[in-house]
């Protein structure tokens, strides 16, 4: 086939695969990728993600019409759930199936849109009692502990400990992904406001305000650790690794995991788990939903609606120990 590959498929499994399909369904994800790069604006990792689960879609569609091979204009209901049921049964957890699920979804969206389908079966595909789960979360006392053994280890101003402790306060006090902090330049945050200036998913912006120990604890860093740590390849950046790059966000999330893994009865959460900490603190000292919309930078109001329901289940939690009649 000789179809022009986009720039984002990077994965040779992945590209030999799709060279098995037939030319009409190839060539319809090539320009779905080019879509969802390009026009969506998504990230690599998500073009790859999204791909790949249209791609097995695409295969088992195919190896149900063994002659000649069908038209994309073929694809229905049908297909769709005889591919997400083959999925399941192979030992497919319900979390996966319910994103490739999405992936599709957008797939036929797309398909339809630009007339490759006559009609979107999408809309009708989902995951049997599928049901988002709890975000795991910190309790205040929990996050307090782990925020004063960062700040405890940085009195020795050791450089790392000092980033470290910087690190662990702003994820807390802004909630934001740990990419976005780890994109972070000198120049996006405001001292004076106390606010950092993100870029988050789909290149949204937004500022996002931190408090007083997330100040103390980022002028530290800056005044003597980054110093300590900065090089050639500093740049930039606002927190650095220890040979005086960017610091990467593997290596902030397990700063975080080794941070919460010394607090008892807190196992398991990580940077994600800091993030919902802070939504879930947010809404139980009185924040409105739109506002941690905002900070939190979700596209859509319903993302955020999820942490009510961890609040909910705290309340219930503290009924059942405290009420007379629970």
């Amino acid at each position: 086939m000789n179809q022009k590959r986009s720039h984002h498929s990077t994965r040779p499994d992945l590209l030999a695969a799709r060279e098995g399909l037939p030319r009409d369904l190839a060539t319809a994800v090539d320009r779905f990728e080019r879509h969802l790069a390009w026009e969506r604006g998504l990230s690599r990792h998500t073009v790859r993600a999204y791909v790949a689960d249209v791609v097995s879609l695409l295969e088992h569609f195919g190896a149900g019409h063994p002659e000649g091979g069908p038209g994309l204009g073929e694809l229905d209901i049908a297909s769709l759930r005889g591919w997400l049921s083959a999925e399941h049964e192979r030992g497919t957890s319900r979390t996966t199936l319910a994103r490739r699920a999405a992936a599709v979804r957008t797939f036929t969206a797309w398909a339809y849109r630009r007339d490759l389908l006559t009609e979107d079966p999408g809309p009708r595909l989902s995951v049997p009692g599928d049901r988002r789960q709890l975000p795991p979360v910190l309790r205040e006392d929990q996050a307090d502990s782990v925020l004063r053994a960062a700040a405890s280890g940085a009195e020795q101003q050791d450089p790392v400990a000092l980033r470290d402790h910087a690190l662990l306060e702003l994820l807390y006090a802004t909630g934001v992904r740990v990419s976005e902090l780890c994109g972070l330049d000198l120049e996006n945050v405001d001292h004076e406001r106390c606010l950092l200036h993100v870029i988050g998913k789909n290149d949204r912006q937004r500022a996002v305000p931190f408090g007083t120990p997330a100040a103390r604890a980022l002028a530290r860093w800056l005044k003597v650790g980054r110093p300590e740590l900065s090089g050639p390849r500093s740049g930039e950046a606002l927190l650095l690794g220890v040979r005086g790059g960017r610091l990467n966000p593997r290596s902030a999330r397990r700063v975080v995991y080794d941070a919460v893994s010394t607090v008892r009865d807190a196992g398991g959460v990580g940077p994600h788990g800091l993030r919902h900490s802070a939504a879930t603190h947010l809404l139980e000292g009185g924040a409105d939903l739109r506002s941690v919309q905002e900070l939190l930078g979700h596209a859509t109001l319903s993302t955020t609606q999820l942490y009510t329901h961890v609040t909910v289940e705290r309340l219930k939690a503290i009924h059942e120990r405290t009420h007379p009649r629970s």
